[in-house]
């Protein structure tokens, strides 16, 4: 069975051998072209020069009709090698994300970045080396918003959660649709440009002035009437006429900050509308199987059955017309029929047809750059497990379950909520402790998002993830690290009370503080969240913390440890039952070149 990074390898393989066909088919027609224009042109002249006019004149526009196919068939193969050499790049990063090379993508989500955020900081999802530098393919502004909804506020809708999952593993079979709805994207799309002016101009309701509205209409007629009588009878004289395109000469100056305010604005938001085009064109074309998809693809449907493509296309014809405005022709046909405010008419009615229609289409178009970009885990995961859920109660059961972002990452298992529902975990430095509360965290993050889980086994209940482990001091807000602790630990405490099903992950807690303090607290704690809504970890250093186990039938002890072989320390990484029984911060700190005296422990 032919493995993720092979089918990359191959489509790569393949994308190169067309682009150099359709190189040798550019340079071909751009000699074919040169030829025939040099040849058509000499040819034409020959002809005139010896007097053979009427052939003079059909070889010169048969000359020009083929330079003008040759023209567009010529854009049309450097359009397509264009999105050939993108299937290119998006194969080649494949895979280096297959090879763990993905930490060196640019786009990395860093605006999203929140210190604040219940669990989004201290489970890596967004910034260098996180989840969603691993995932993203999105090019859209949209897109990349909503991958970060999807990852950062879970929809805890267990249909809702079904219907992504059957919606991302289509998308996940599909590879060559995904990988050209991403080129198409990456070729077309000023990357991440924020659509906001450009939906706020398509819902604005502009009207024109009743007076301008009745002379576009009225005035052409006239004119046009008096031009026609000019040259049936002469007798009235050319002045008439005159005066008639003089009137329309000081309409359209009148009207010129209106015409200009409305008209120059397609100039700014045609580009961006028409490059979402062909990536509504493509889902547009694809019949999809799954609820989700379909729906999706139903919203480039208005309640009239006109497609969103054909919507857009219709917008291209009115801006490719705005843009002829500047030709000689078309200001003489301006002068004559007052086109500008026919085209600011044409205008005003697509946006009150469609102007709140295009927010639509670019969020399924987001909506769909997100799914493929979870999509990319099941592709390139396929020996992960699909997640399953339980409603009647908290649980989290995981059978070798491993960090997702983590290159031979070990496996573990865990059930929490069967019996108890707080593992305390206990182990020394660099054992794997905050690892493994990261590794829970994660996986609960992707099972919510409708992705497969690294897991061989993973059942889950809905709930909201709460985190304490990455705490610092607060400089702006005047706040240390152990204040900004209390306030993250007091939300999780407030929202437990209120029933809110939690899932929570505390690391180290209370560490600012003095050992007996840290102790009591932690205690006091653990046992306040053991009887409420809650399951979840707590890691500690803290060995006494042990005893609550003895105390409280809710808690279980696990814990990490190292080993020492050729005097060096090893880790394991695996999760054992009971309380850790080694120590390893002095050994640590002698391999760091601090040595202490045997006697009296000071430093030497």
């Amino acid at each position: 069975m032919e493995n993720t990074k092979e089918i990359y390898e191959n489509r790569k393989d393949k994308f190169k051998k067309l682009s150099l066909k359709q190189k040798q088919t550019i340079n071909f027609i751009s000699a074919l072209r040169l030829i025939i224009f040099i040849a058509g042109l000499g040819f034409s002249v020959y002809l005139y020069l010896h007097k053979k006019y009427y052939l003079s004149l059909c070889l010169f526009f048969i000359t020009i009709i083929l330079f003008i196919i040759l023209v567009k068939k010529h854009n049309k193969v450097i359009k397509n090698r264009n999105l050939t050499l993108a299937l290119i790049n998006l194969n080649e990063e494949s895979i280096e994300r297959v090879e763990g090379k993905w930490r060196e993508f640019k786009d990395c989500g860093e605006e999203f970045i929140d210190i604040d955020h219940n669990f989004s900081y201290d489970l890596d999802l967004f910034g260098k080396n996180s989840l969603y530098q691993w995932i993203n393919c999105c090019t859209t502004f949209l897109g990349r918003k909503r991958l970060r909804d999807i990852l950062a506020y879970p929809n805890l809708n267990i249909d809702e959660i079904l219907k992504r999952q059957e919606a991302i593993e289509e998308l996940s079979v599909h590879i060559g649709w995904r990988q050209k709805f991403k080129a198409l994207g990456e070729i077309n799309l000023e990357k991440n440009k924020n659509p906001e002016n450009l939906l706020k101009w398509a819902k604005e309701d502009i009207k024109i002035n009743k007076f301008f509205k009745m002379t576009s209409f009225i005035m052409p007629i006239i004119t046009i009437v008096s031009i026609i009588y000019y040259f049936l009878n002469k007798d009235i004289g050319y002045y008439i006429p005159l005066i008639f395109i003089g009137i329309n000469a000081i309409i359209l100056k009148i009207g010129e900050g209106f015409r200009a305010k409305n008209l120059d604005a397609i100039y700014e938001y045609k580009k961006q509308i028409n490059t979402y085009y062909e990536m509504i064109l493509l889902i547009e074309s694809k019949n999809f199987k799954s609820s989700m998809l379909i729906n999706l693809k139903q919203k480039l449907i208005n309640k009239n059955n006109i497609k969103a493509s054909k919507a857009i296309d219709d917008f291209k014809k009115i801006s490719n017309k705005v843009s002829d405005r500047s030709n000689l022709f078309n200001k003489i046909i301006n002068l004559l029929f007052l086109w500008d405010y026919h085209l600011i008419d044409m205008l005003l009615m697509w946006k009150k047809i469609y102007g709140k229609e295009i927010e639509d289409w670019f969020n399924v178009i987001g909506e769909f750059e997100a799914l493929s970009s979870l999509a990319i885990i099941n592709f390139d995961n396929k020996t992960w497990t699909v997640p399953n859920f339980i409603n009647n109660k908290l649980v989290l059961k995981a059978q070798a379950v491993a960090h997702p972002l983590l290159k031979n990452a070990v496996s573990n298992d865990c059930i929490i909520g069967e019996p108890y529902s707080i593992l305390l975990i206990t182990g020394s430095n660099m054992s794997g402790k905050s690892t493994f509360l990261r590794t829970l965290g994660i996986n609960l993050v992707l099972a919510y998002s409708g992705s497969k889980v690294c897991a061989k086994e993973f059942i889950c209940s809905l709930m909201n993830i709460y985190t304490c482990m990455r705490i610092s001091d607060n400089l702006e807000k005047n706040i240390s690290s152990f204040y900004a602790e209390i306030l993250r630990i007091k939300n999780i405490i407030k929202n437990s009370e209120k029933g809110e099903p939690i899932f929570f992950l505390l690391d180290e807690i209370f560490k600012g503080t003095n050992s007996i303090d840290r102790h009591l607290g932690a205690e006091a704690l653990i046992n306040k969240l053991s009887y409420n809504n809650t399951i979840g970890l707590v890691s500690t250093h803290d060995l006494e913390l042990g005893d609550i186990e003895t105390k409280n039938k809710k808690v279980k002890n696990f814990h990490f440890e190292e080993y020492y072989k050729n005097n060096e320390i090893k880790f394991d990484y695996k999760l054992r039952e009971g309380i850790s029984n080694t120590r390893n911060a002095v050994y640590l700190m002698r391999l760091a070149g601090i040595n202490f005296d045997g006697n009296n422990k000071k430093m030497l």
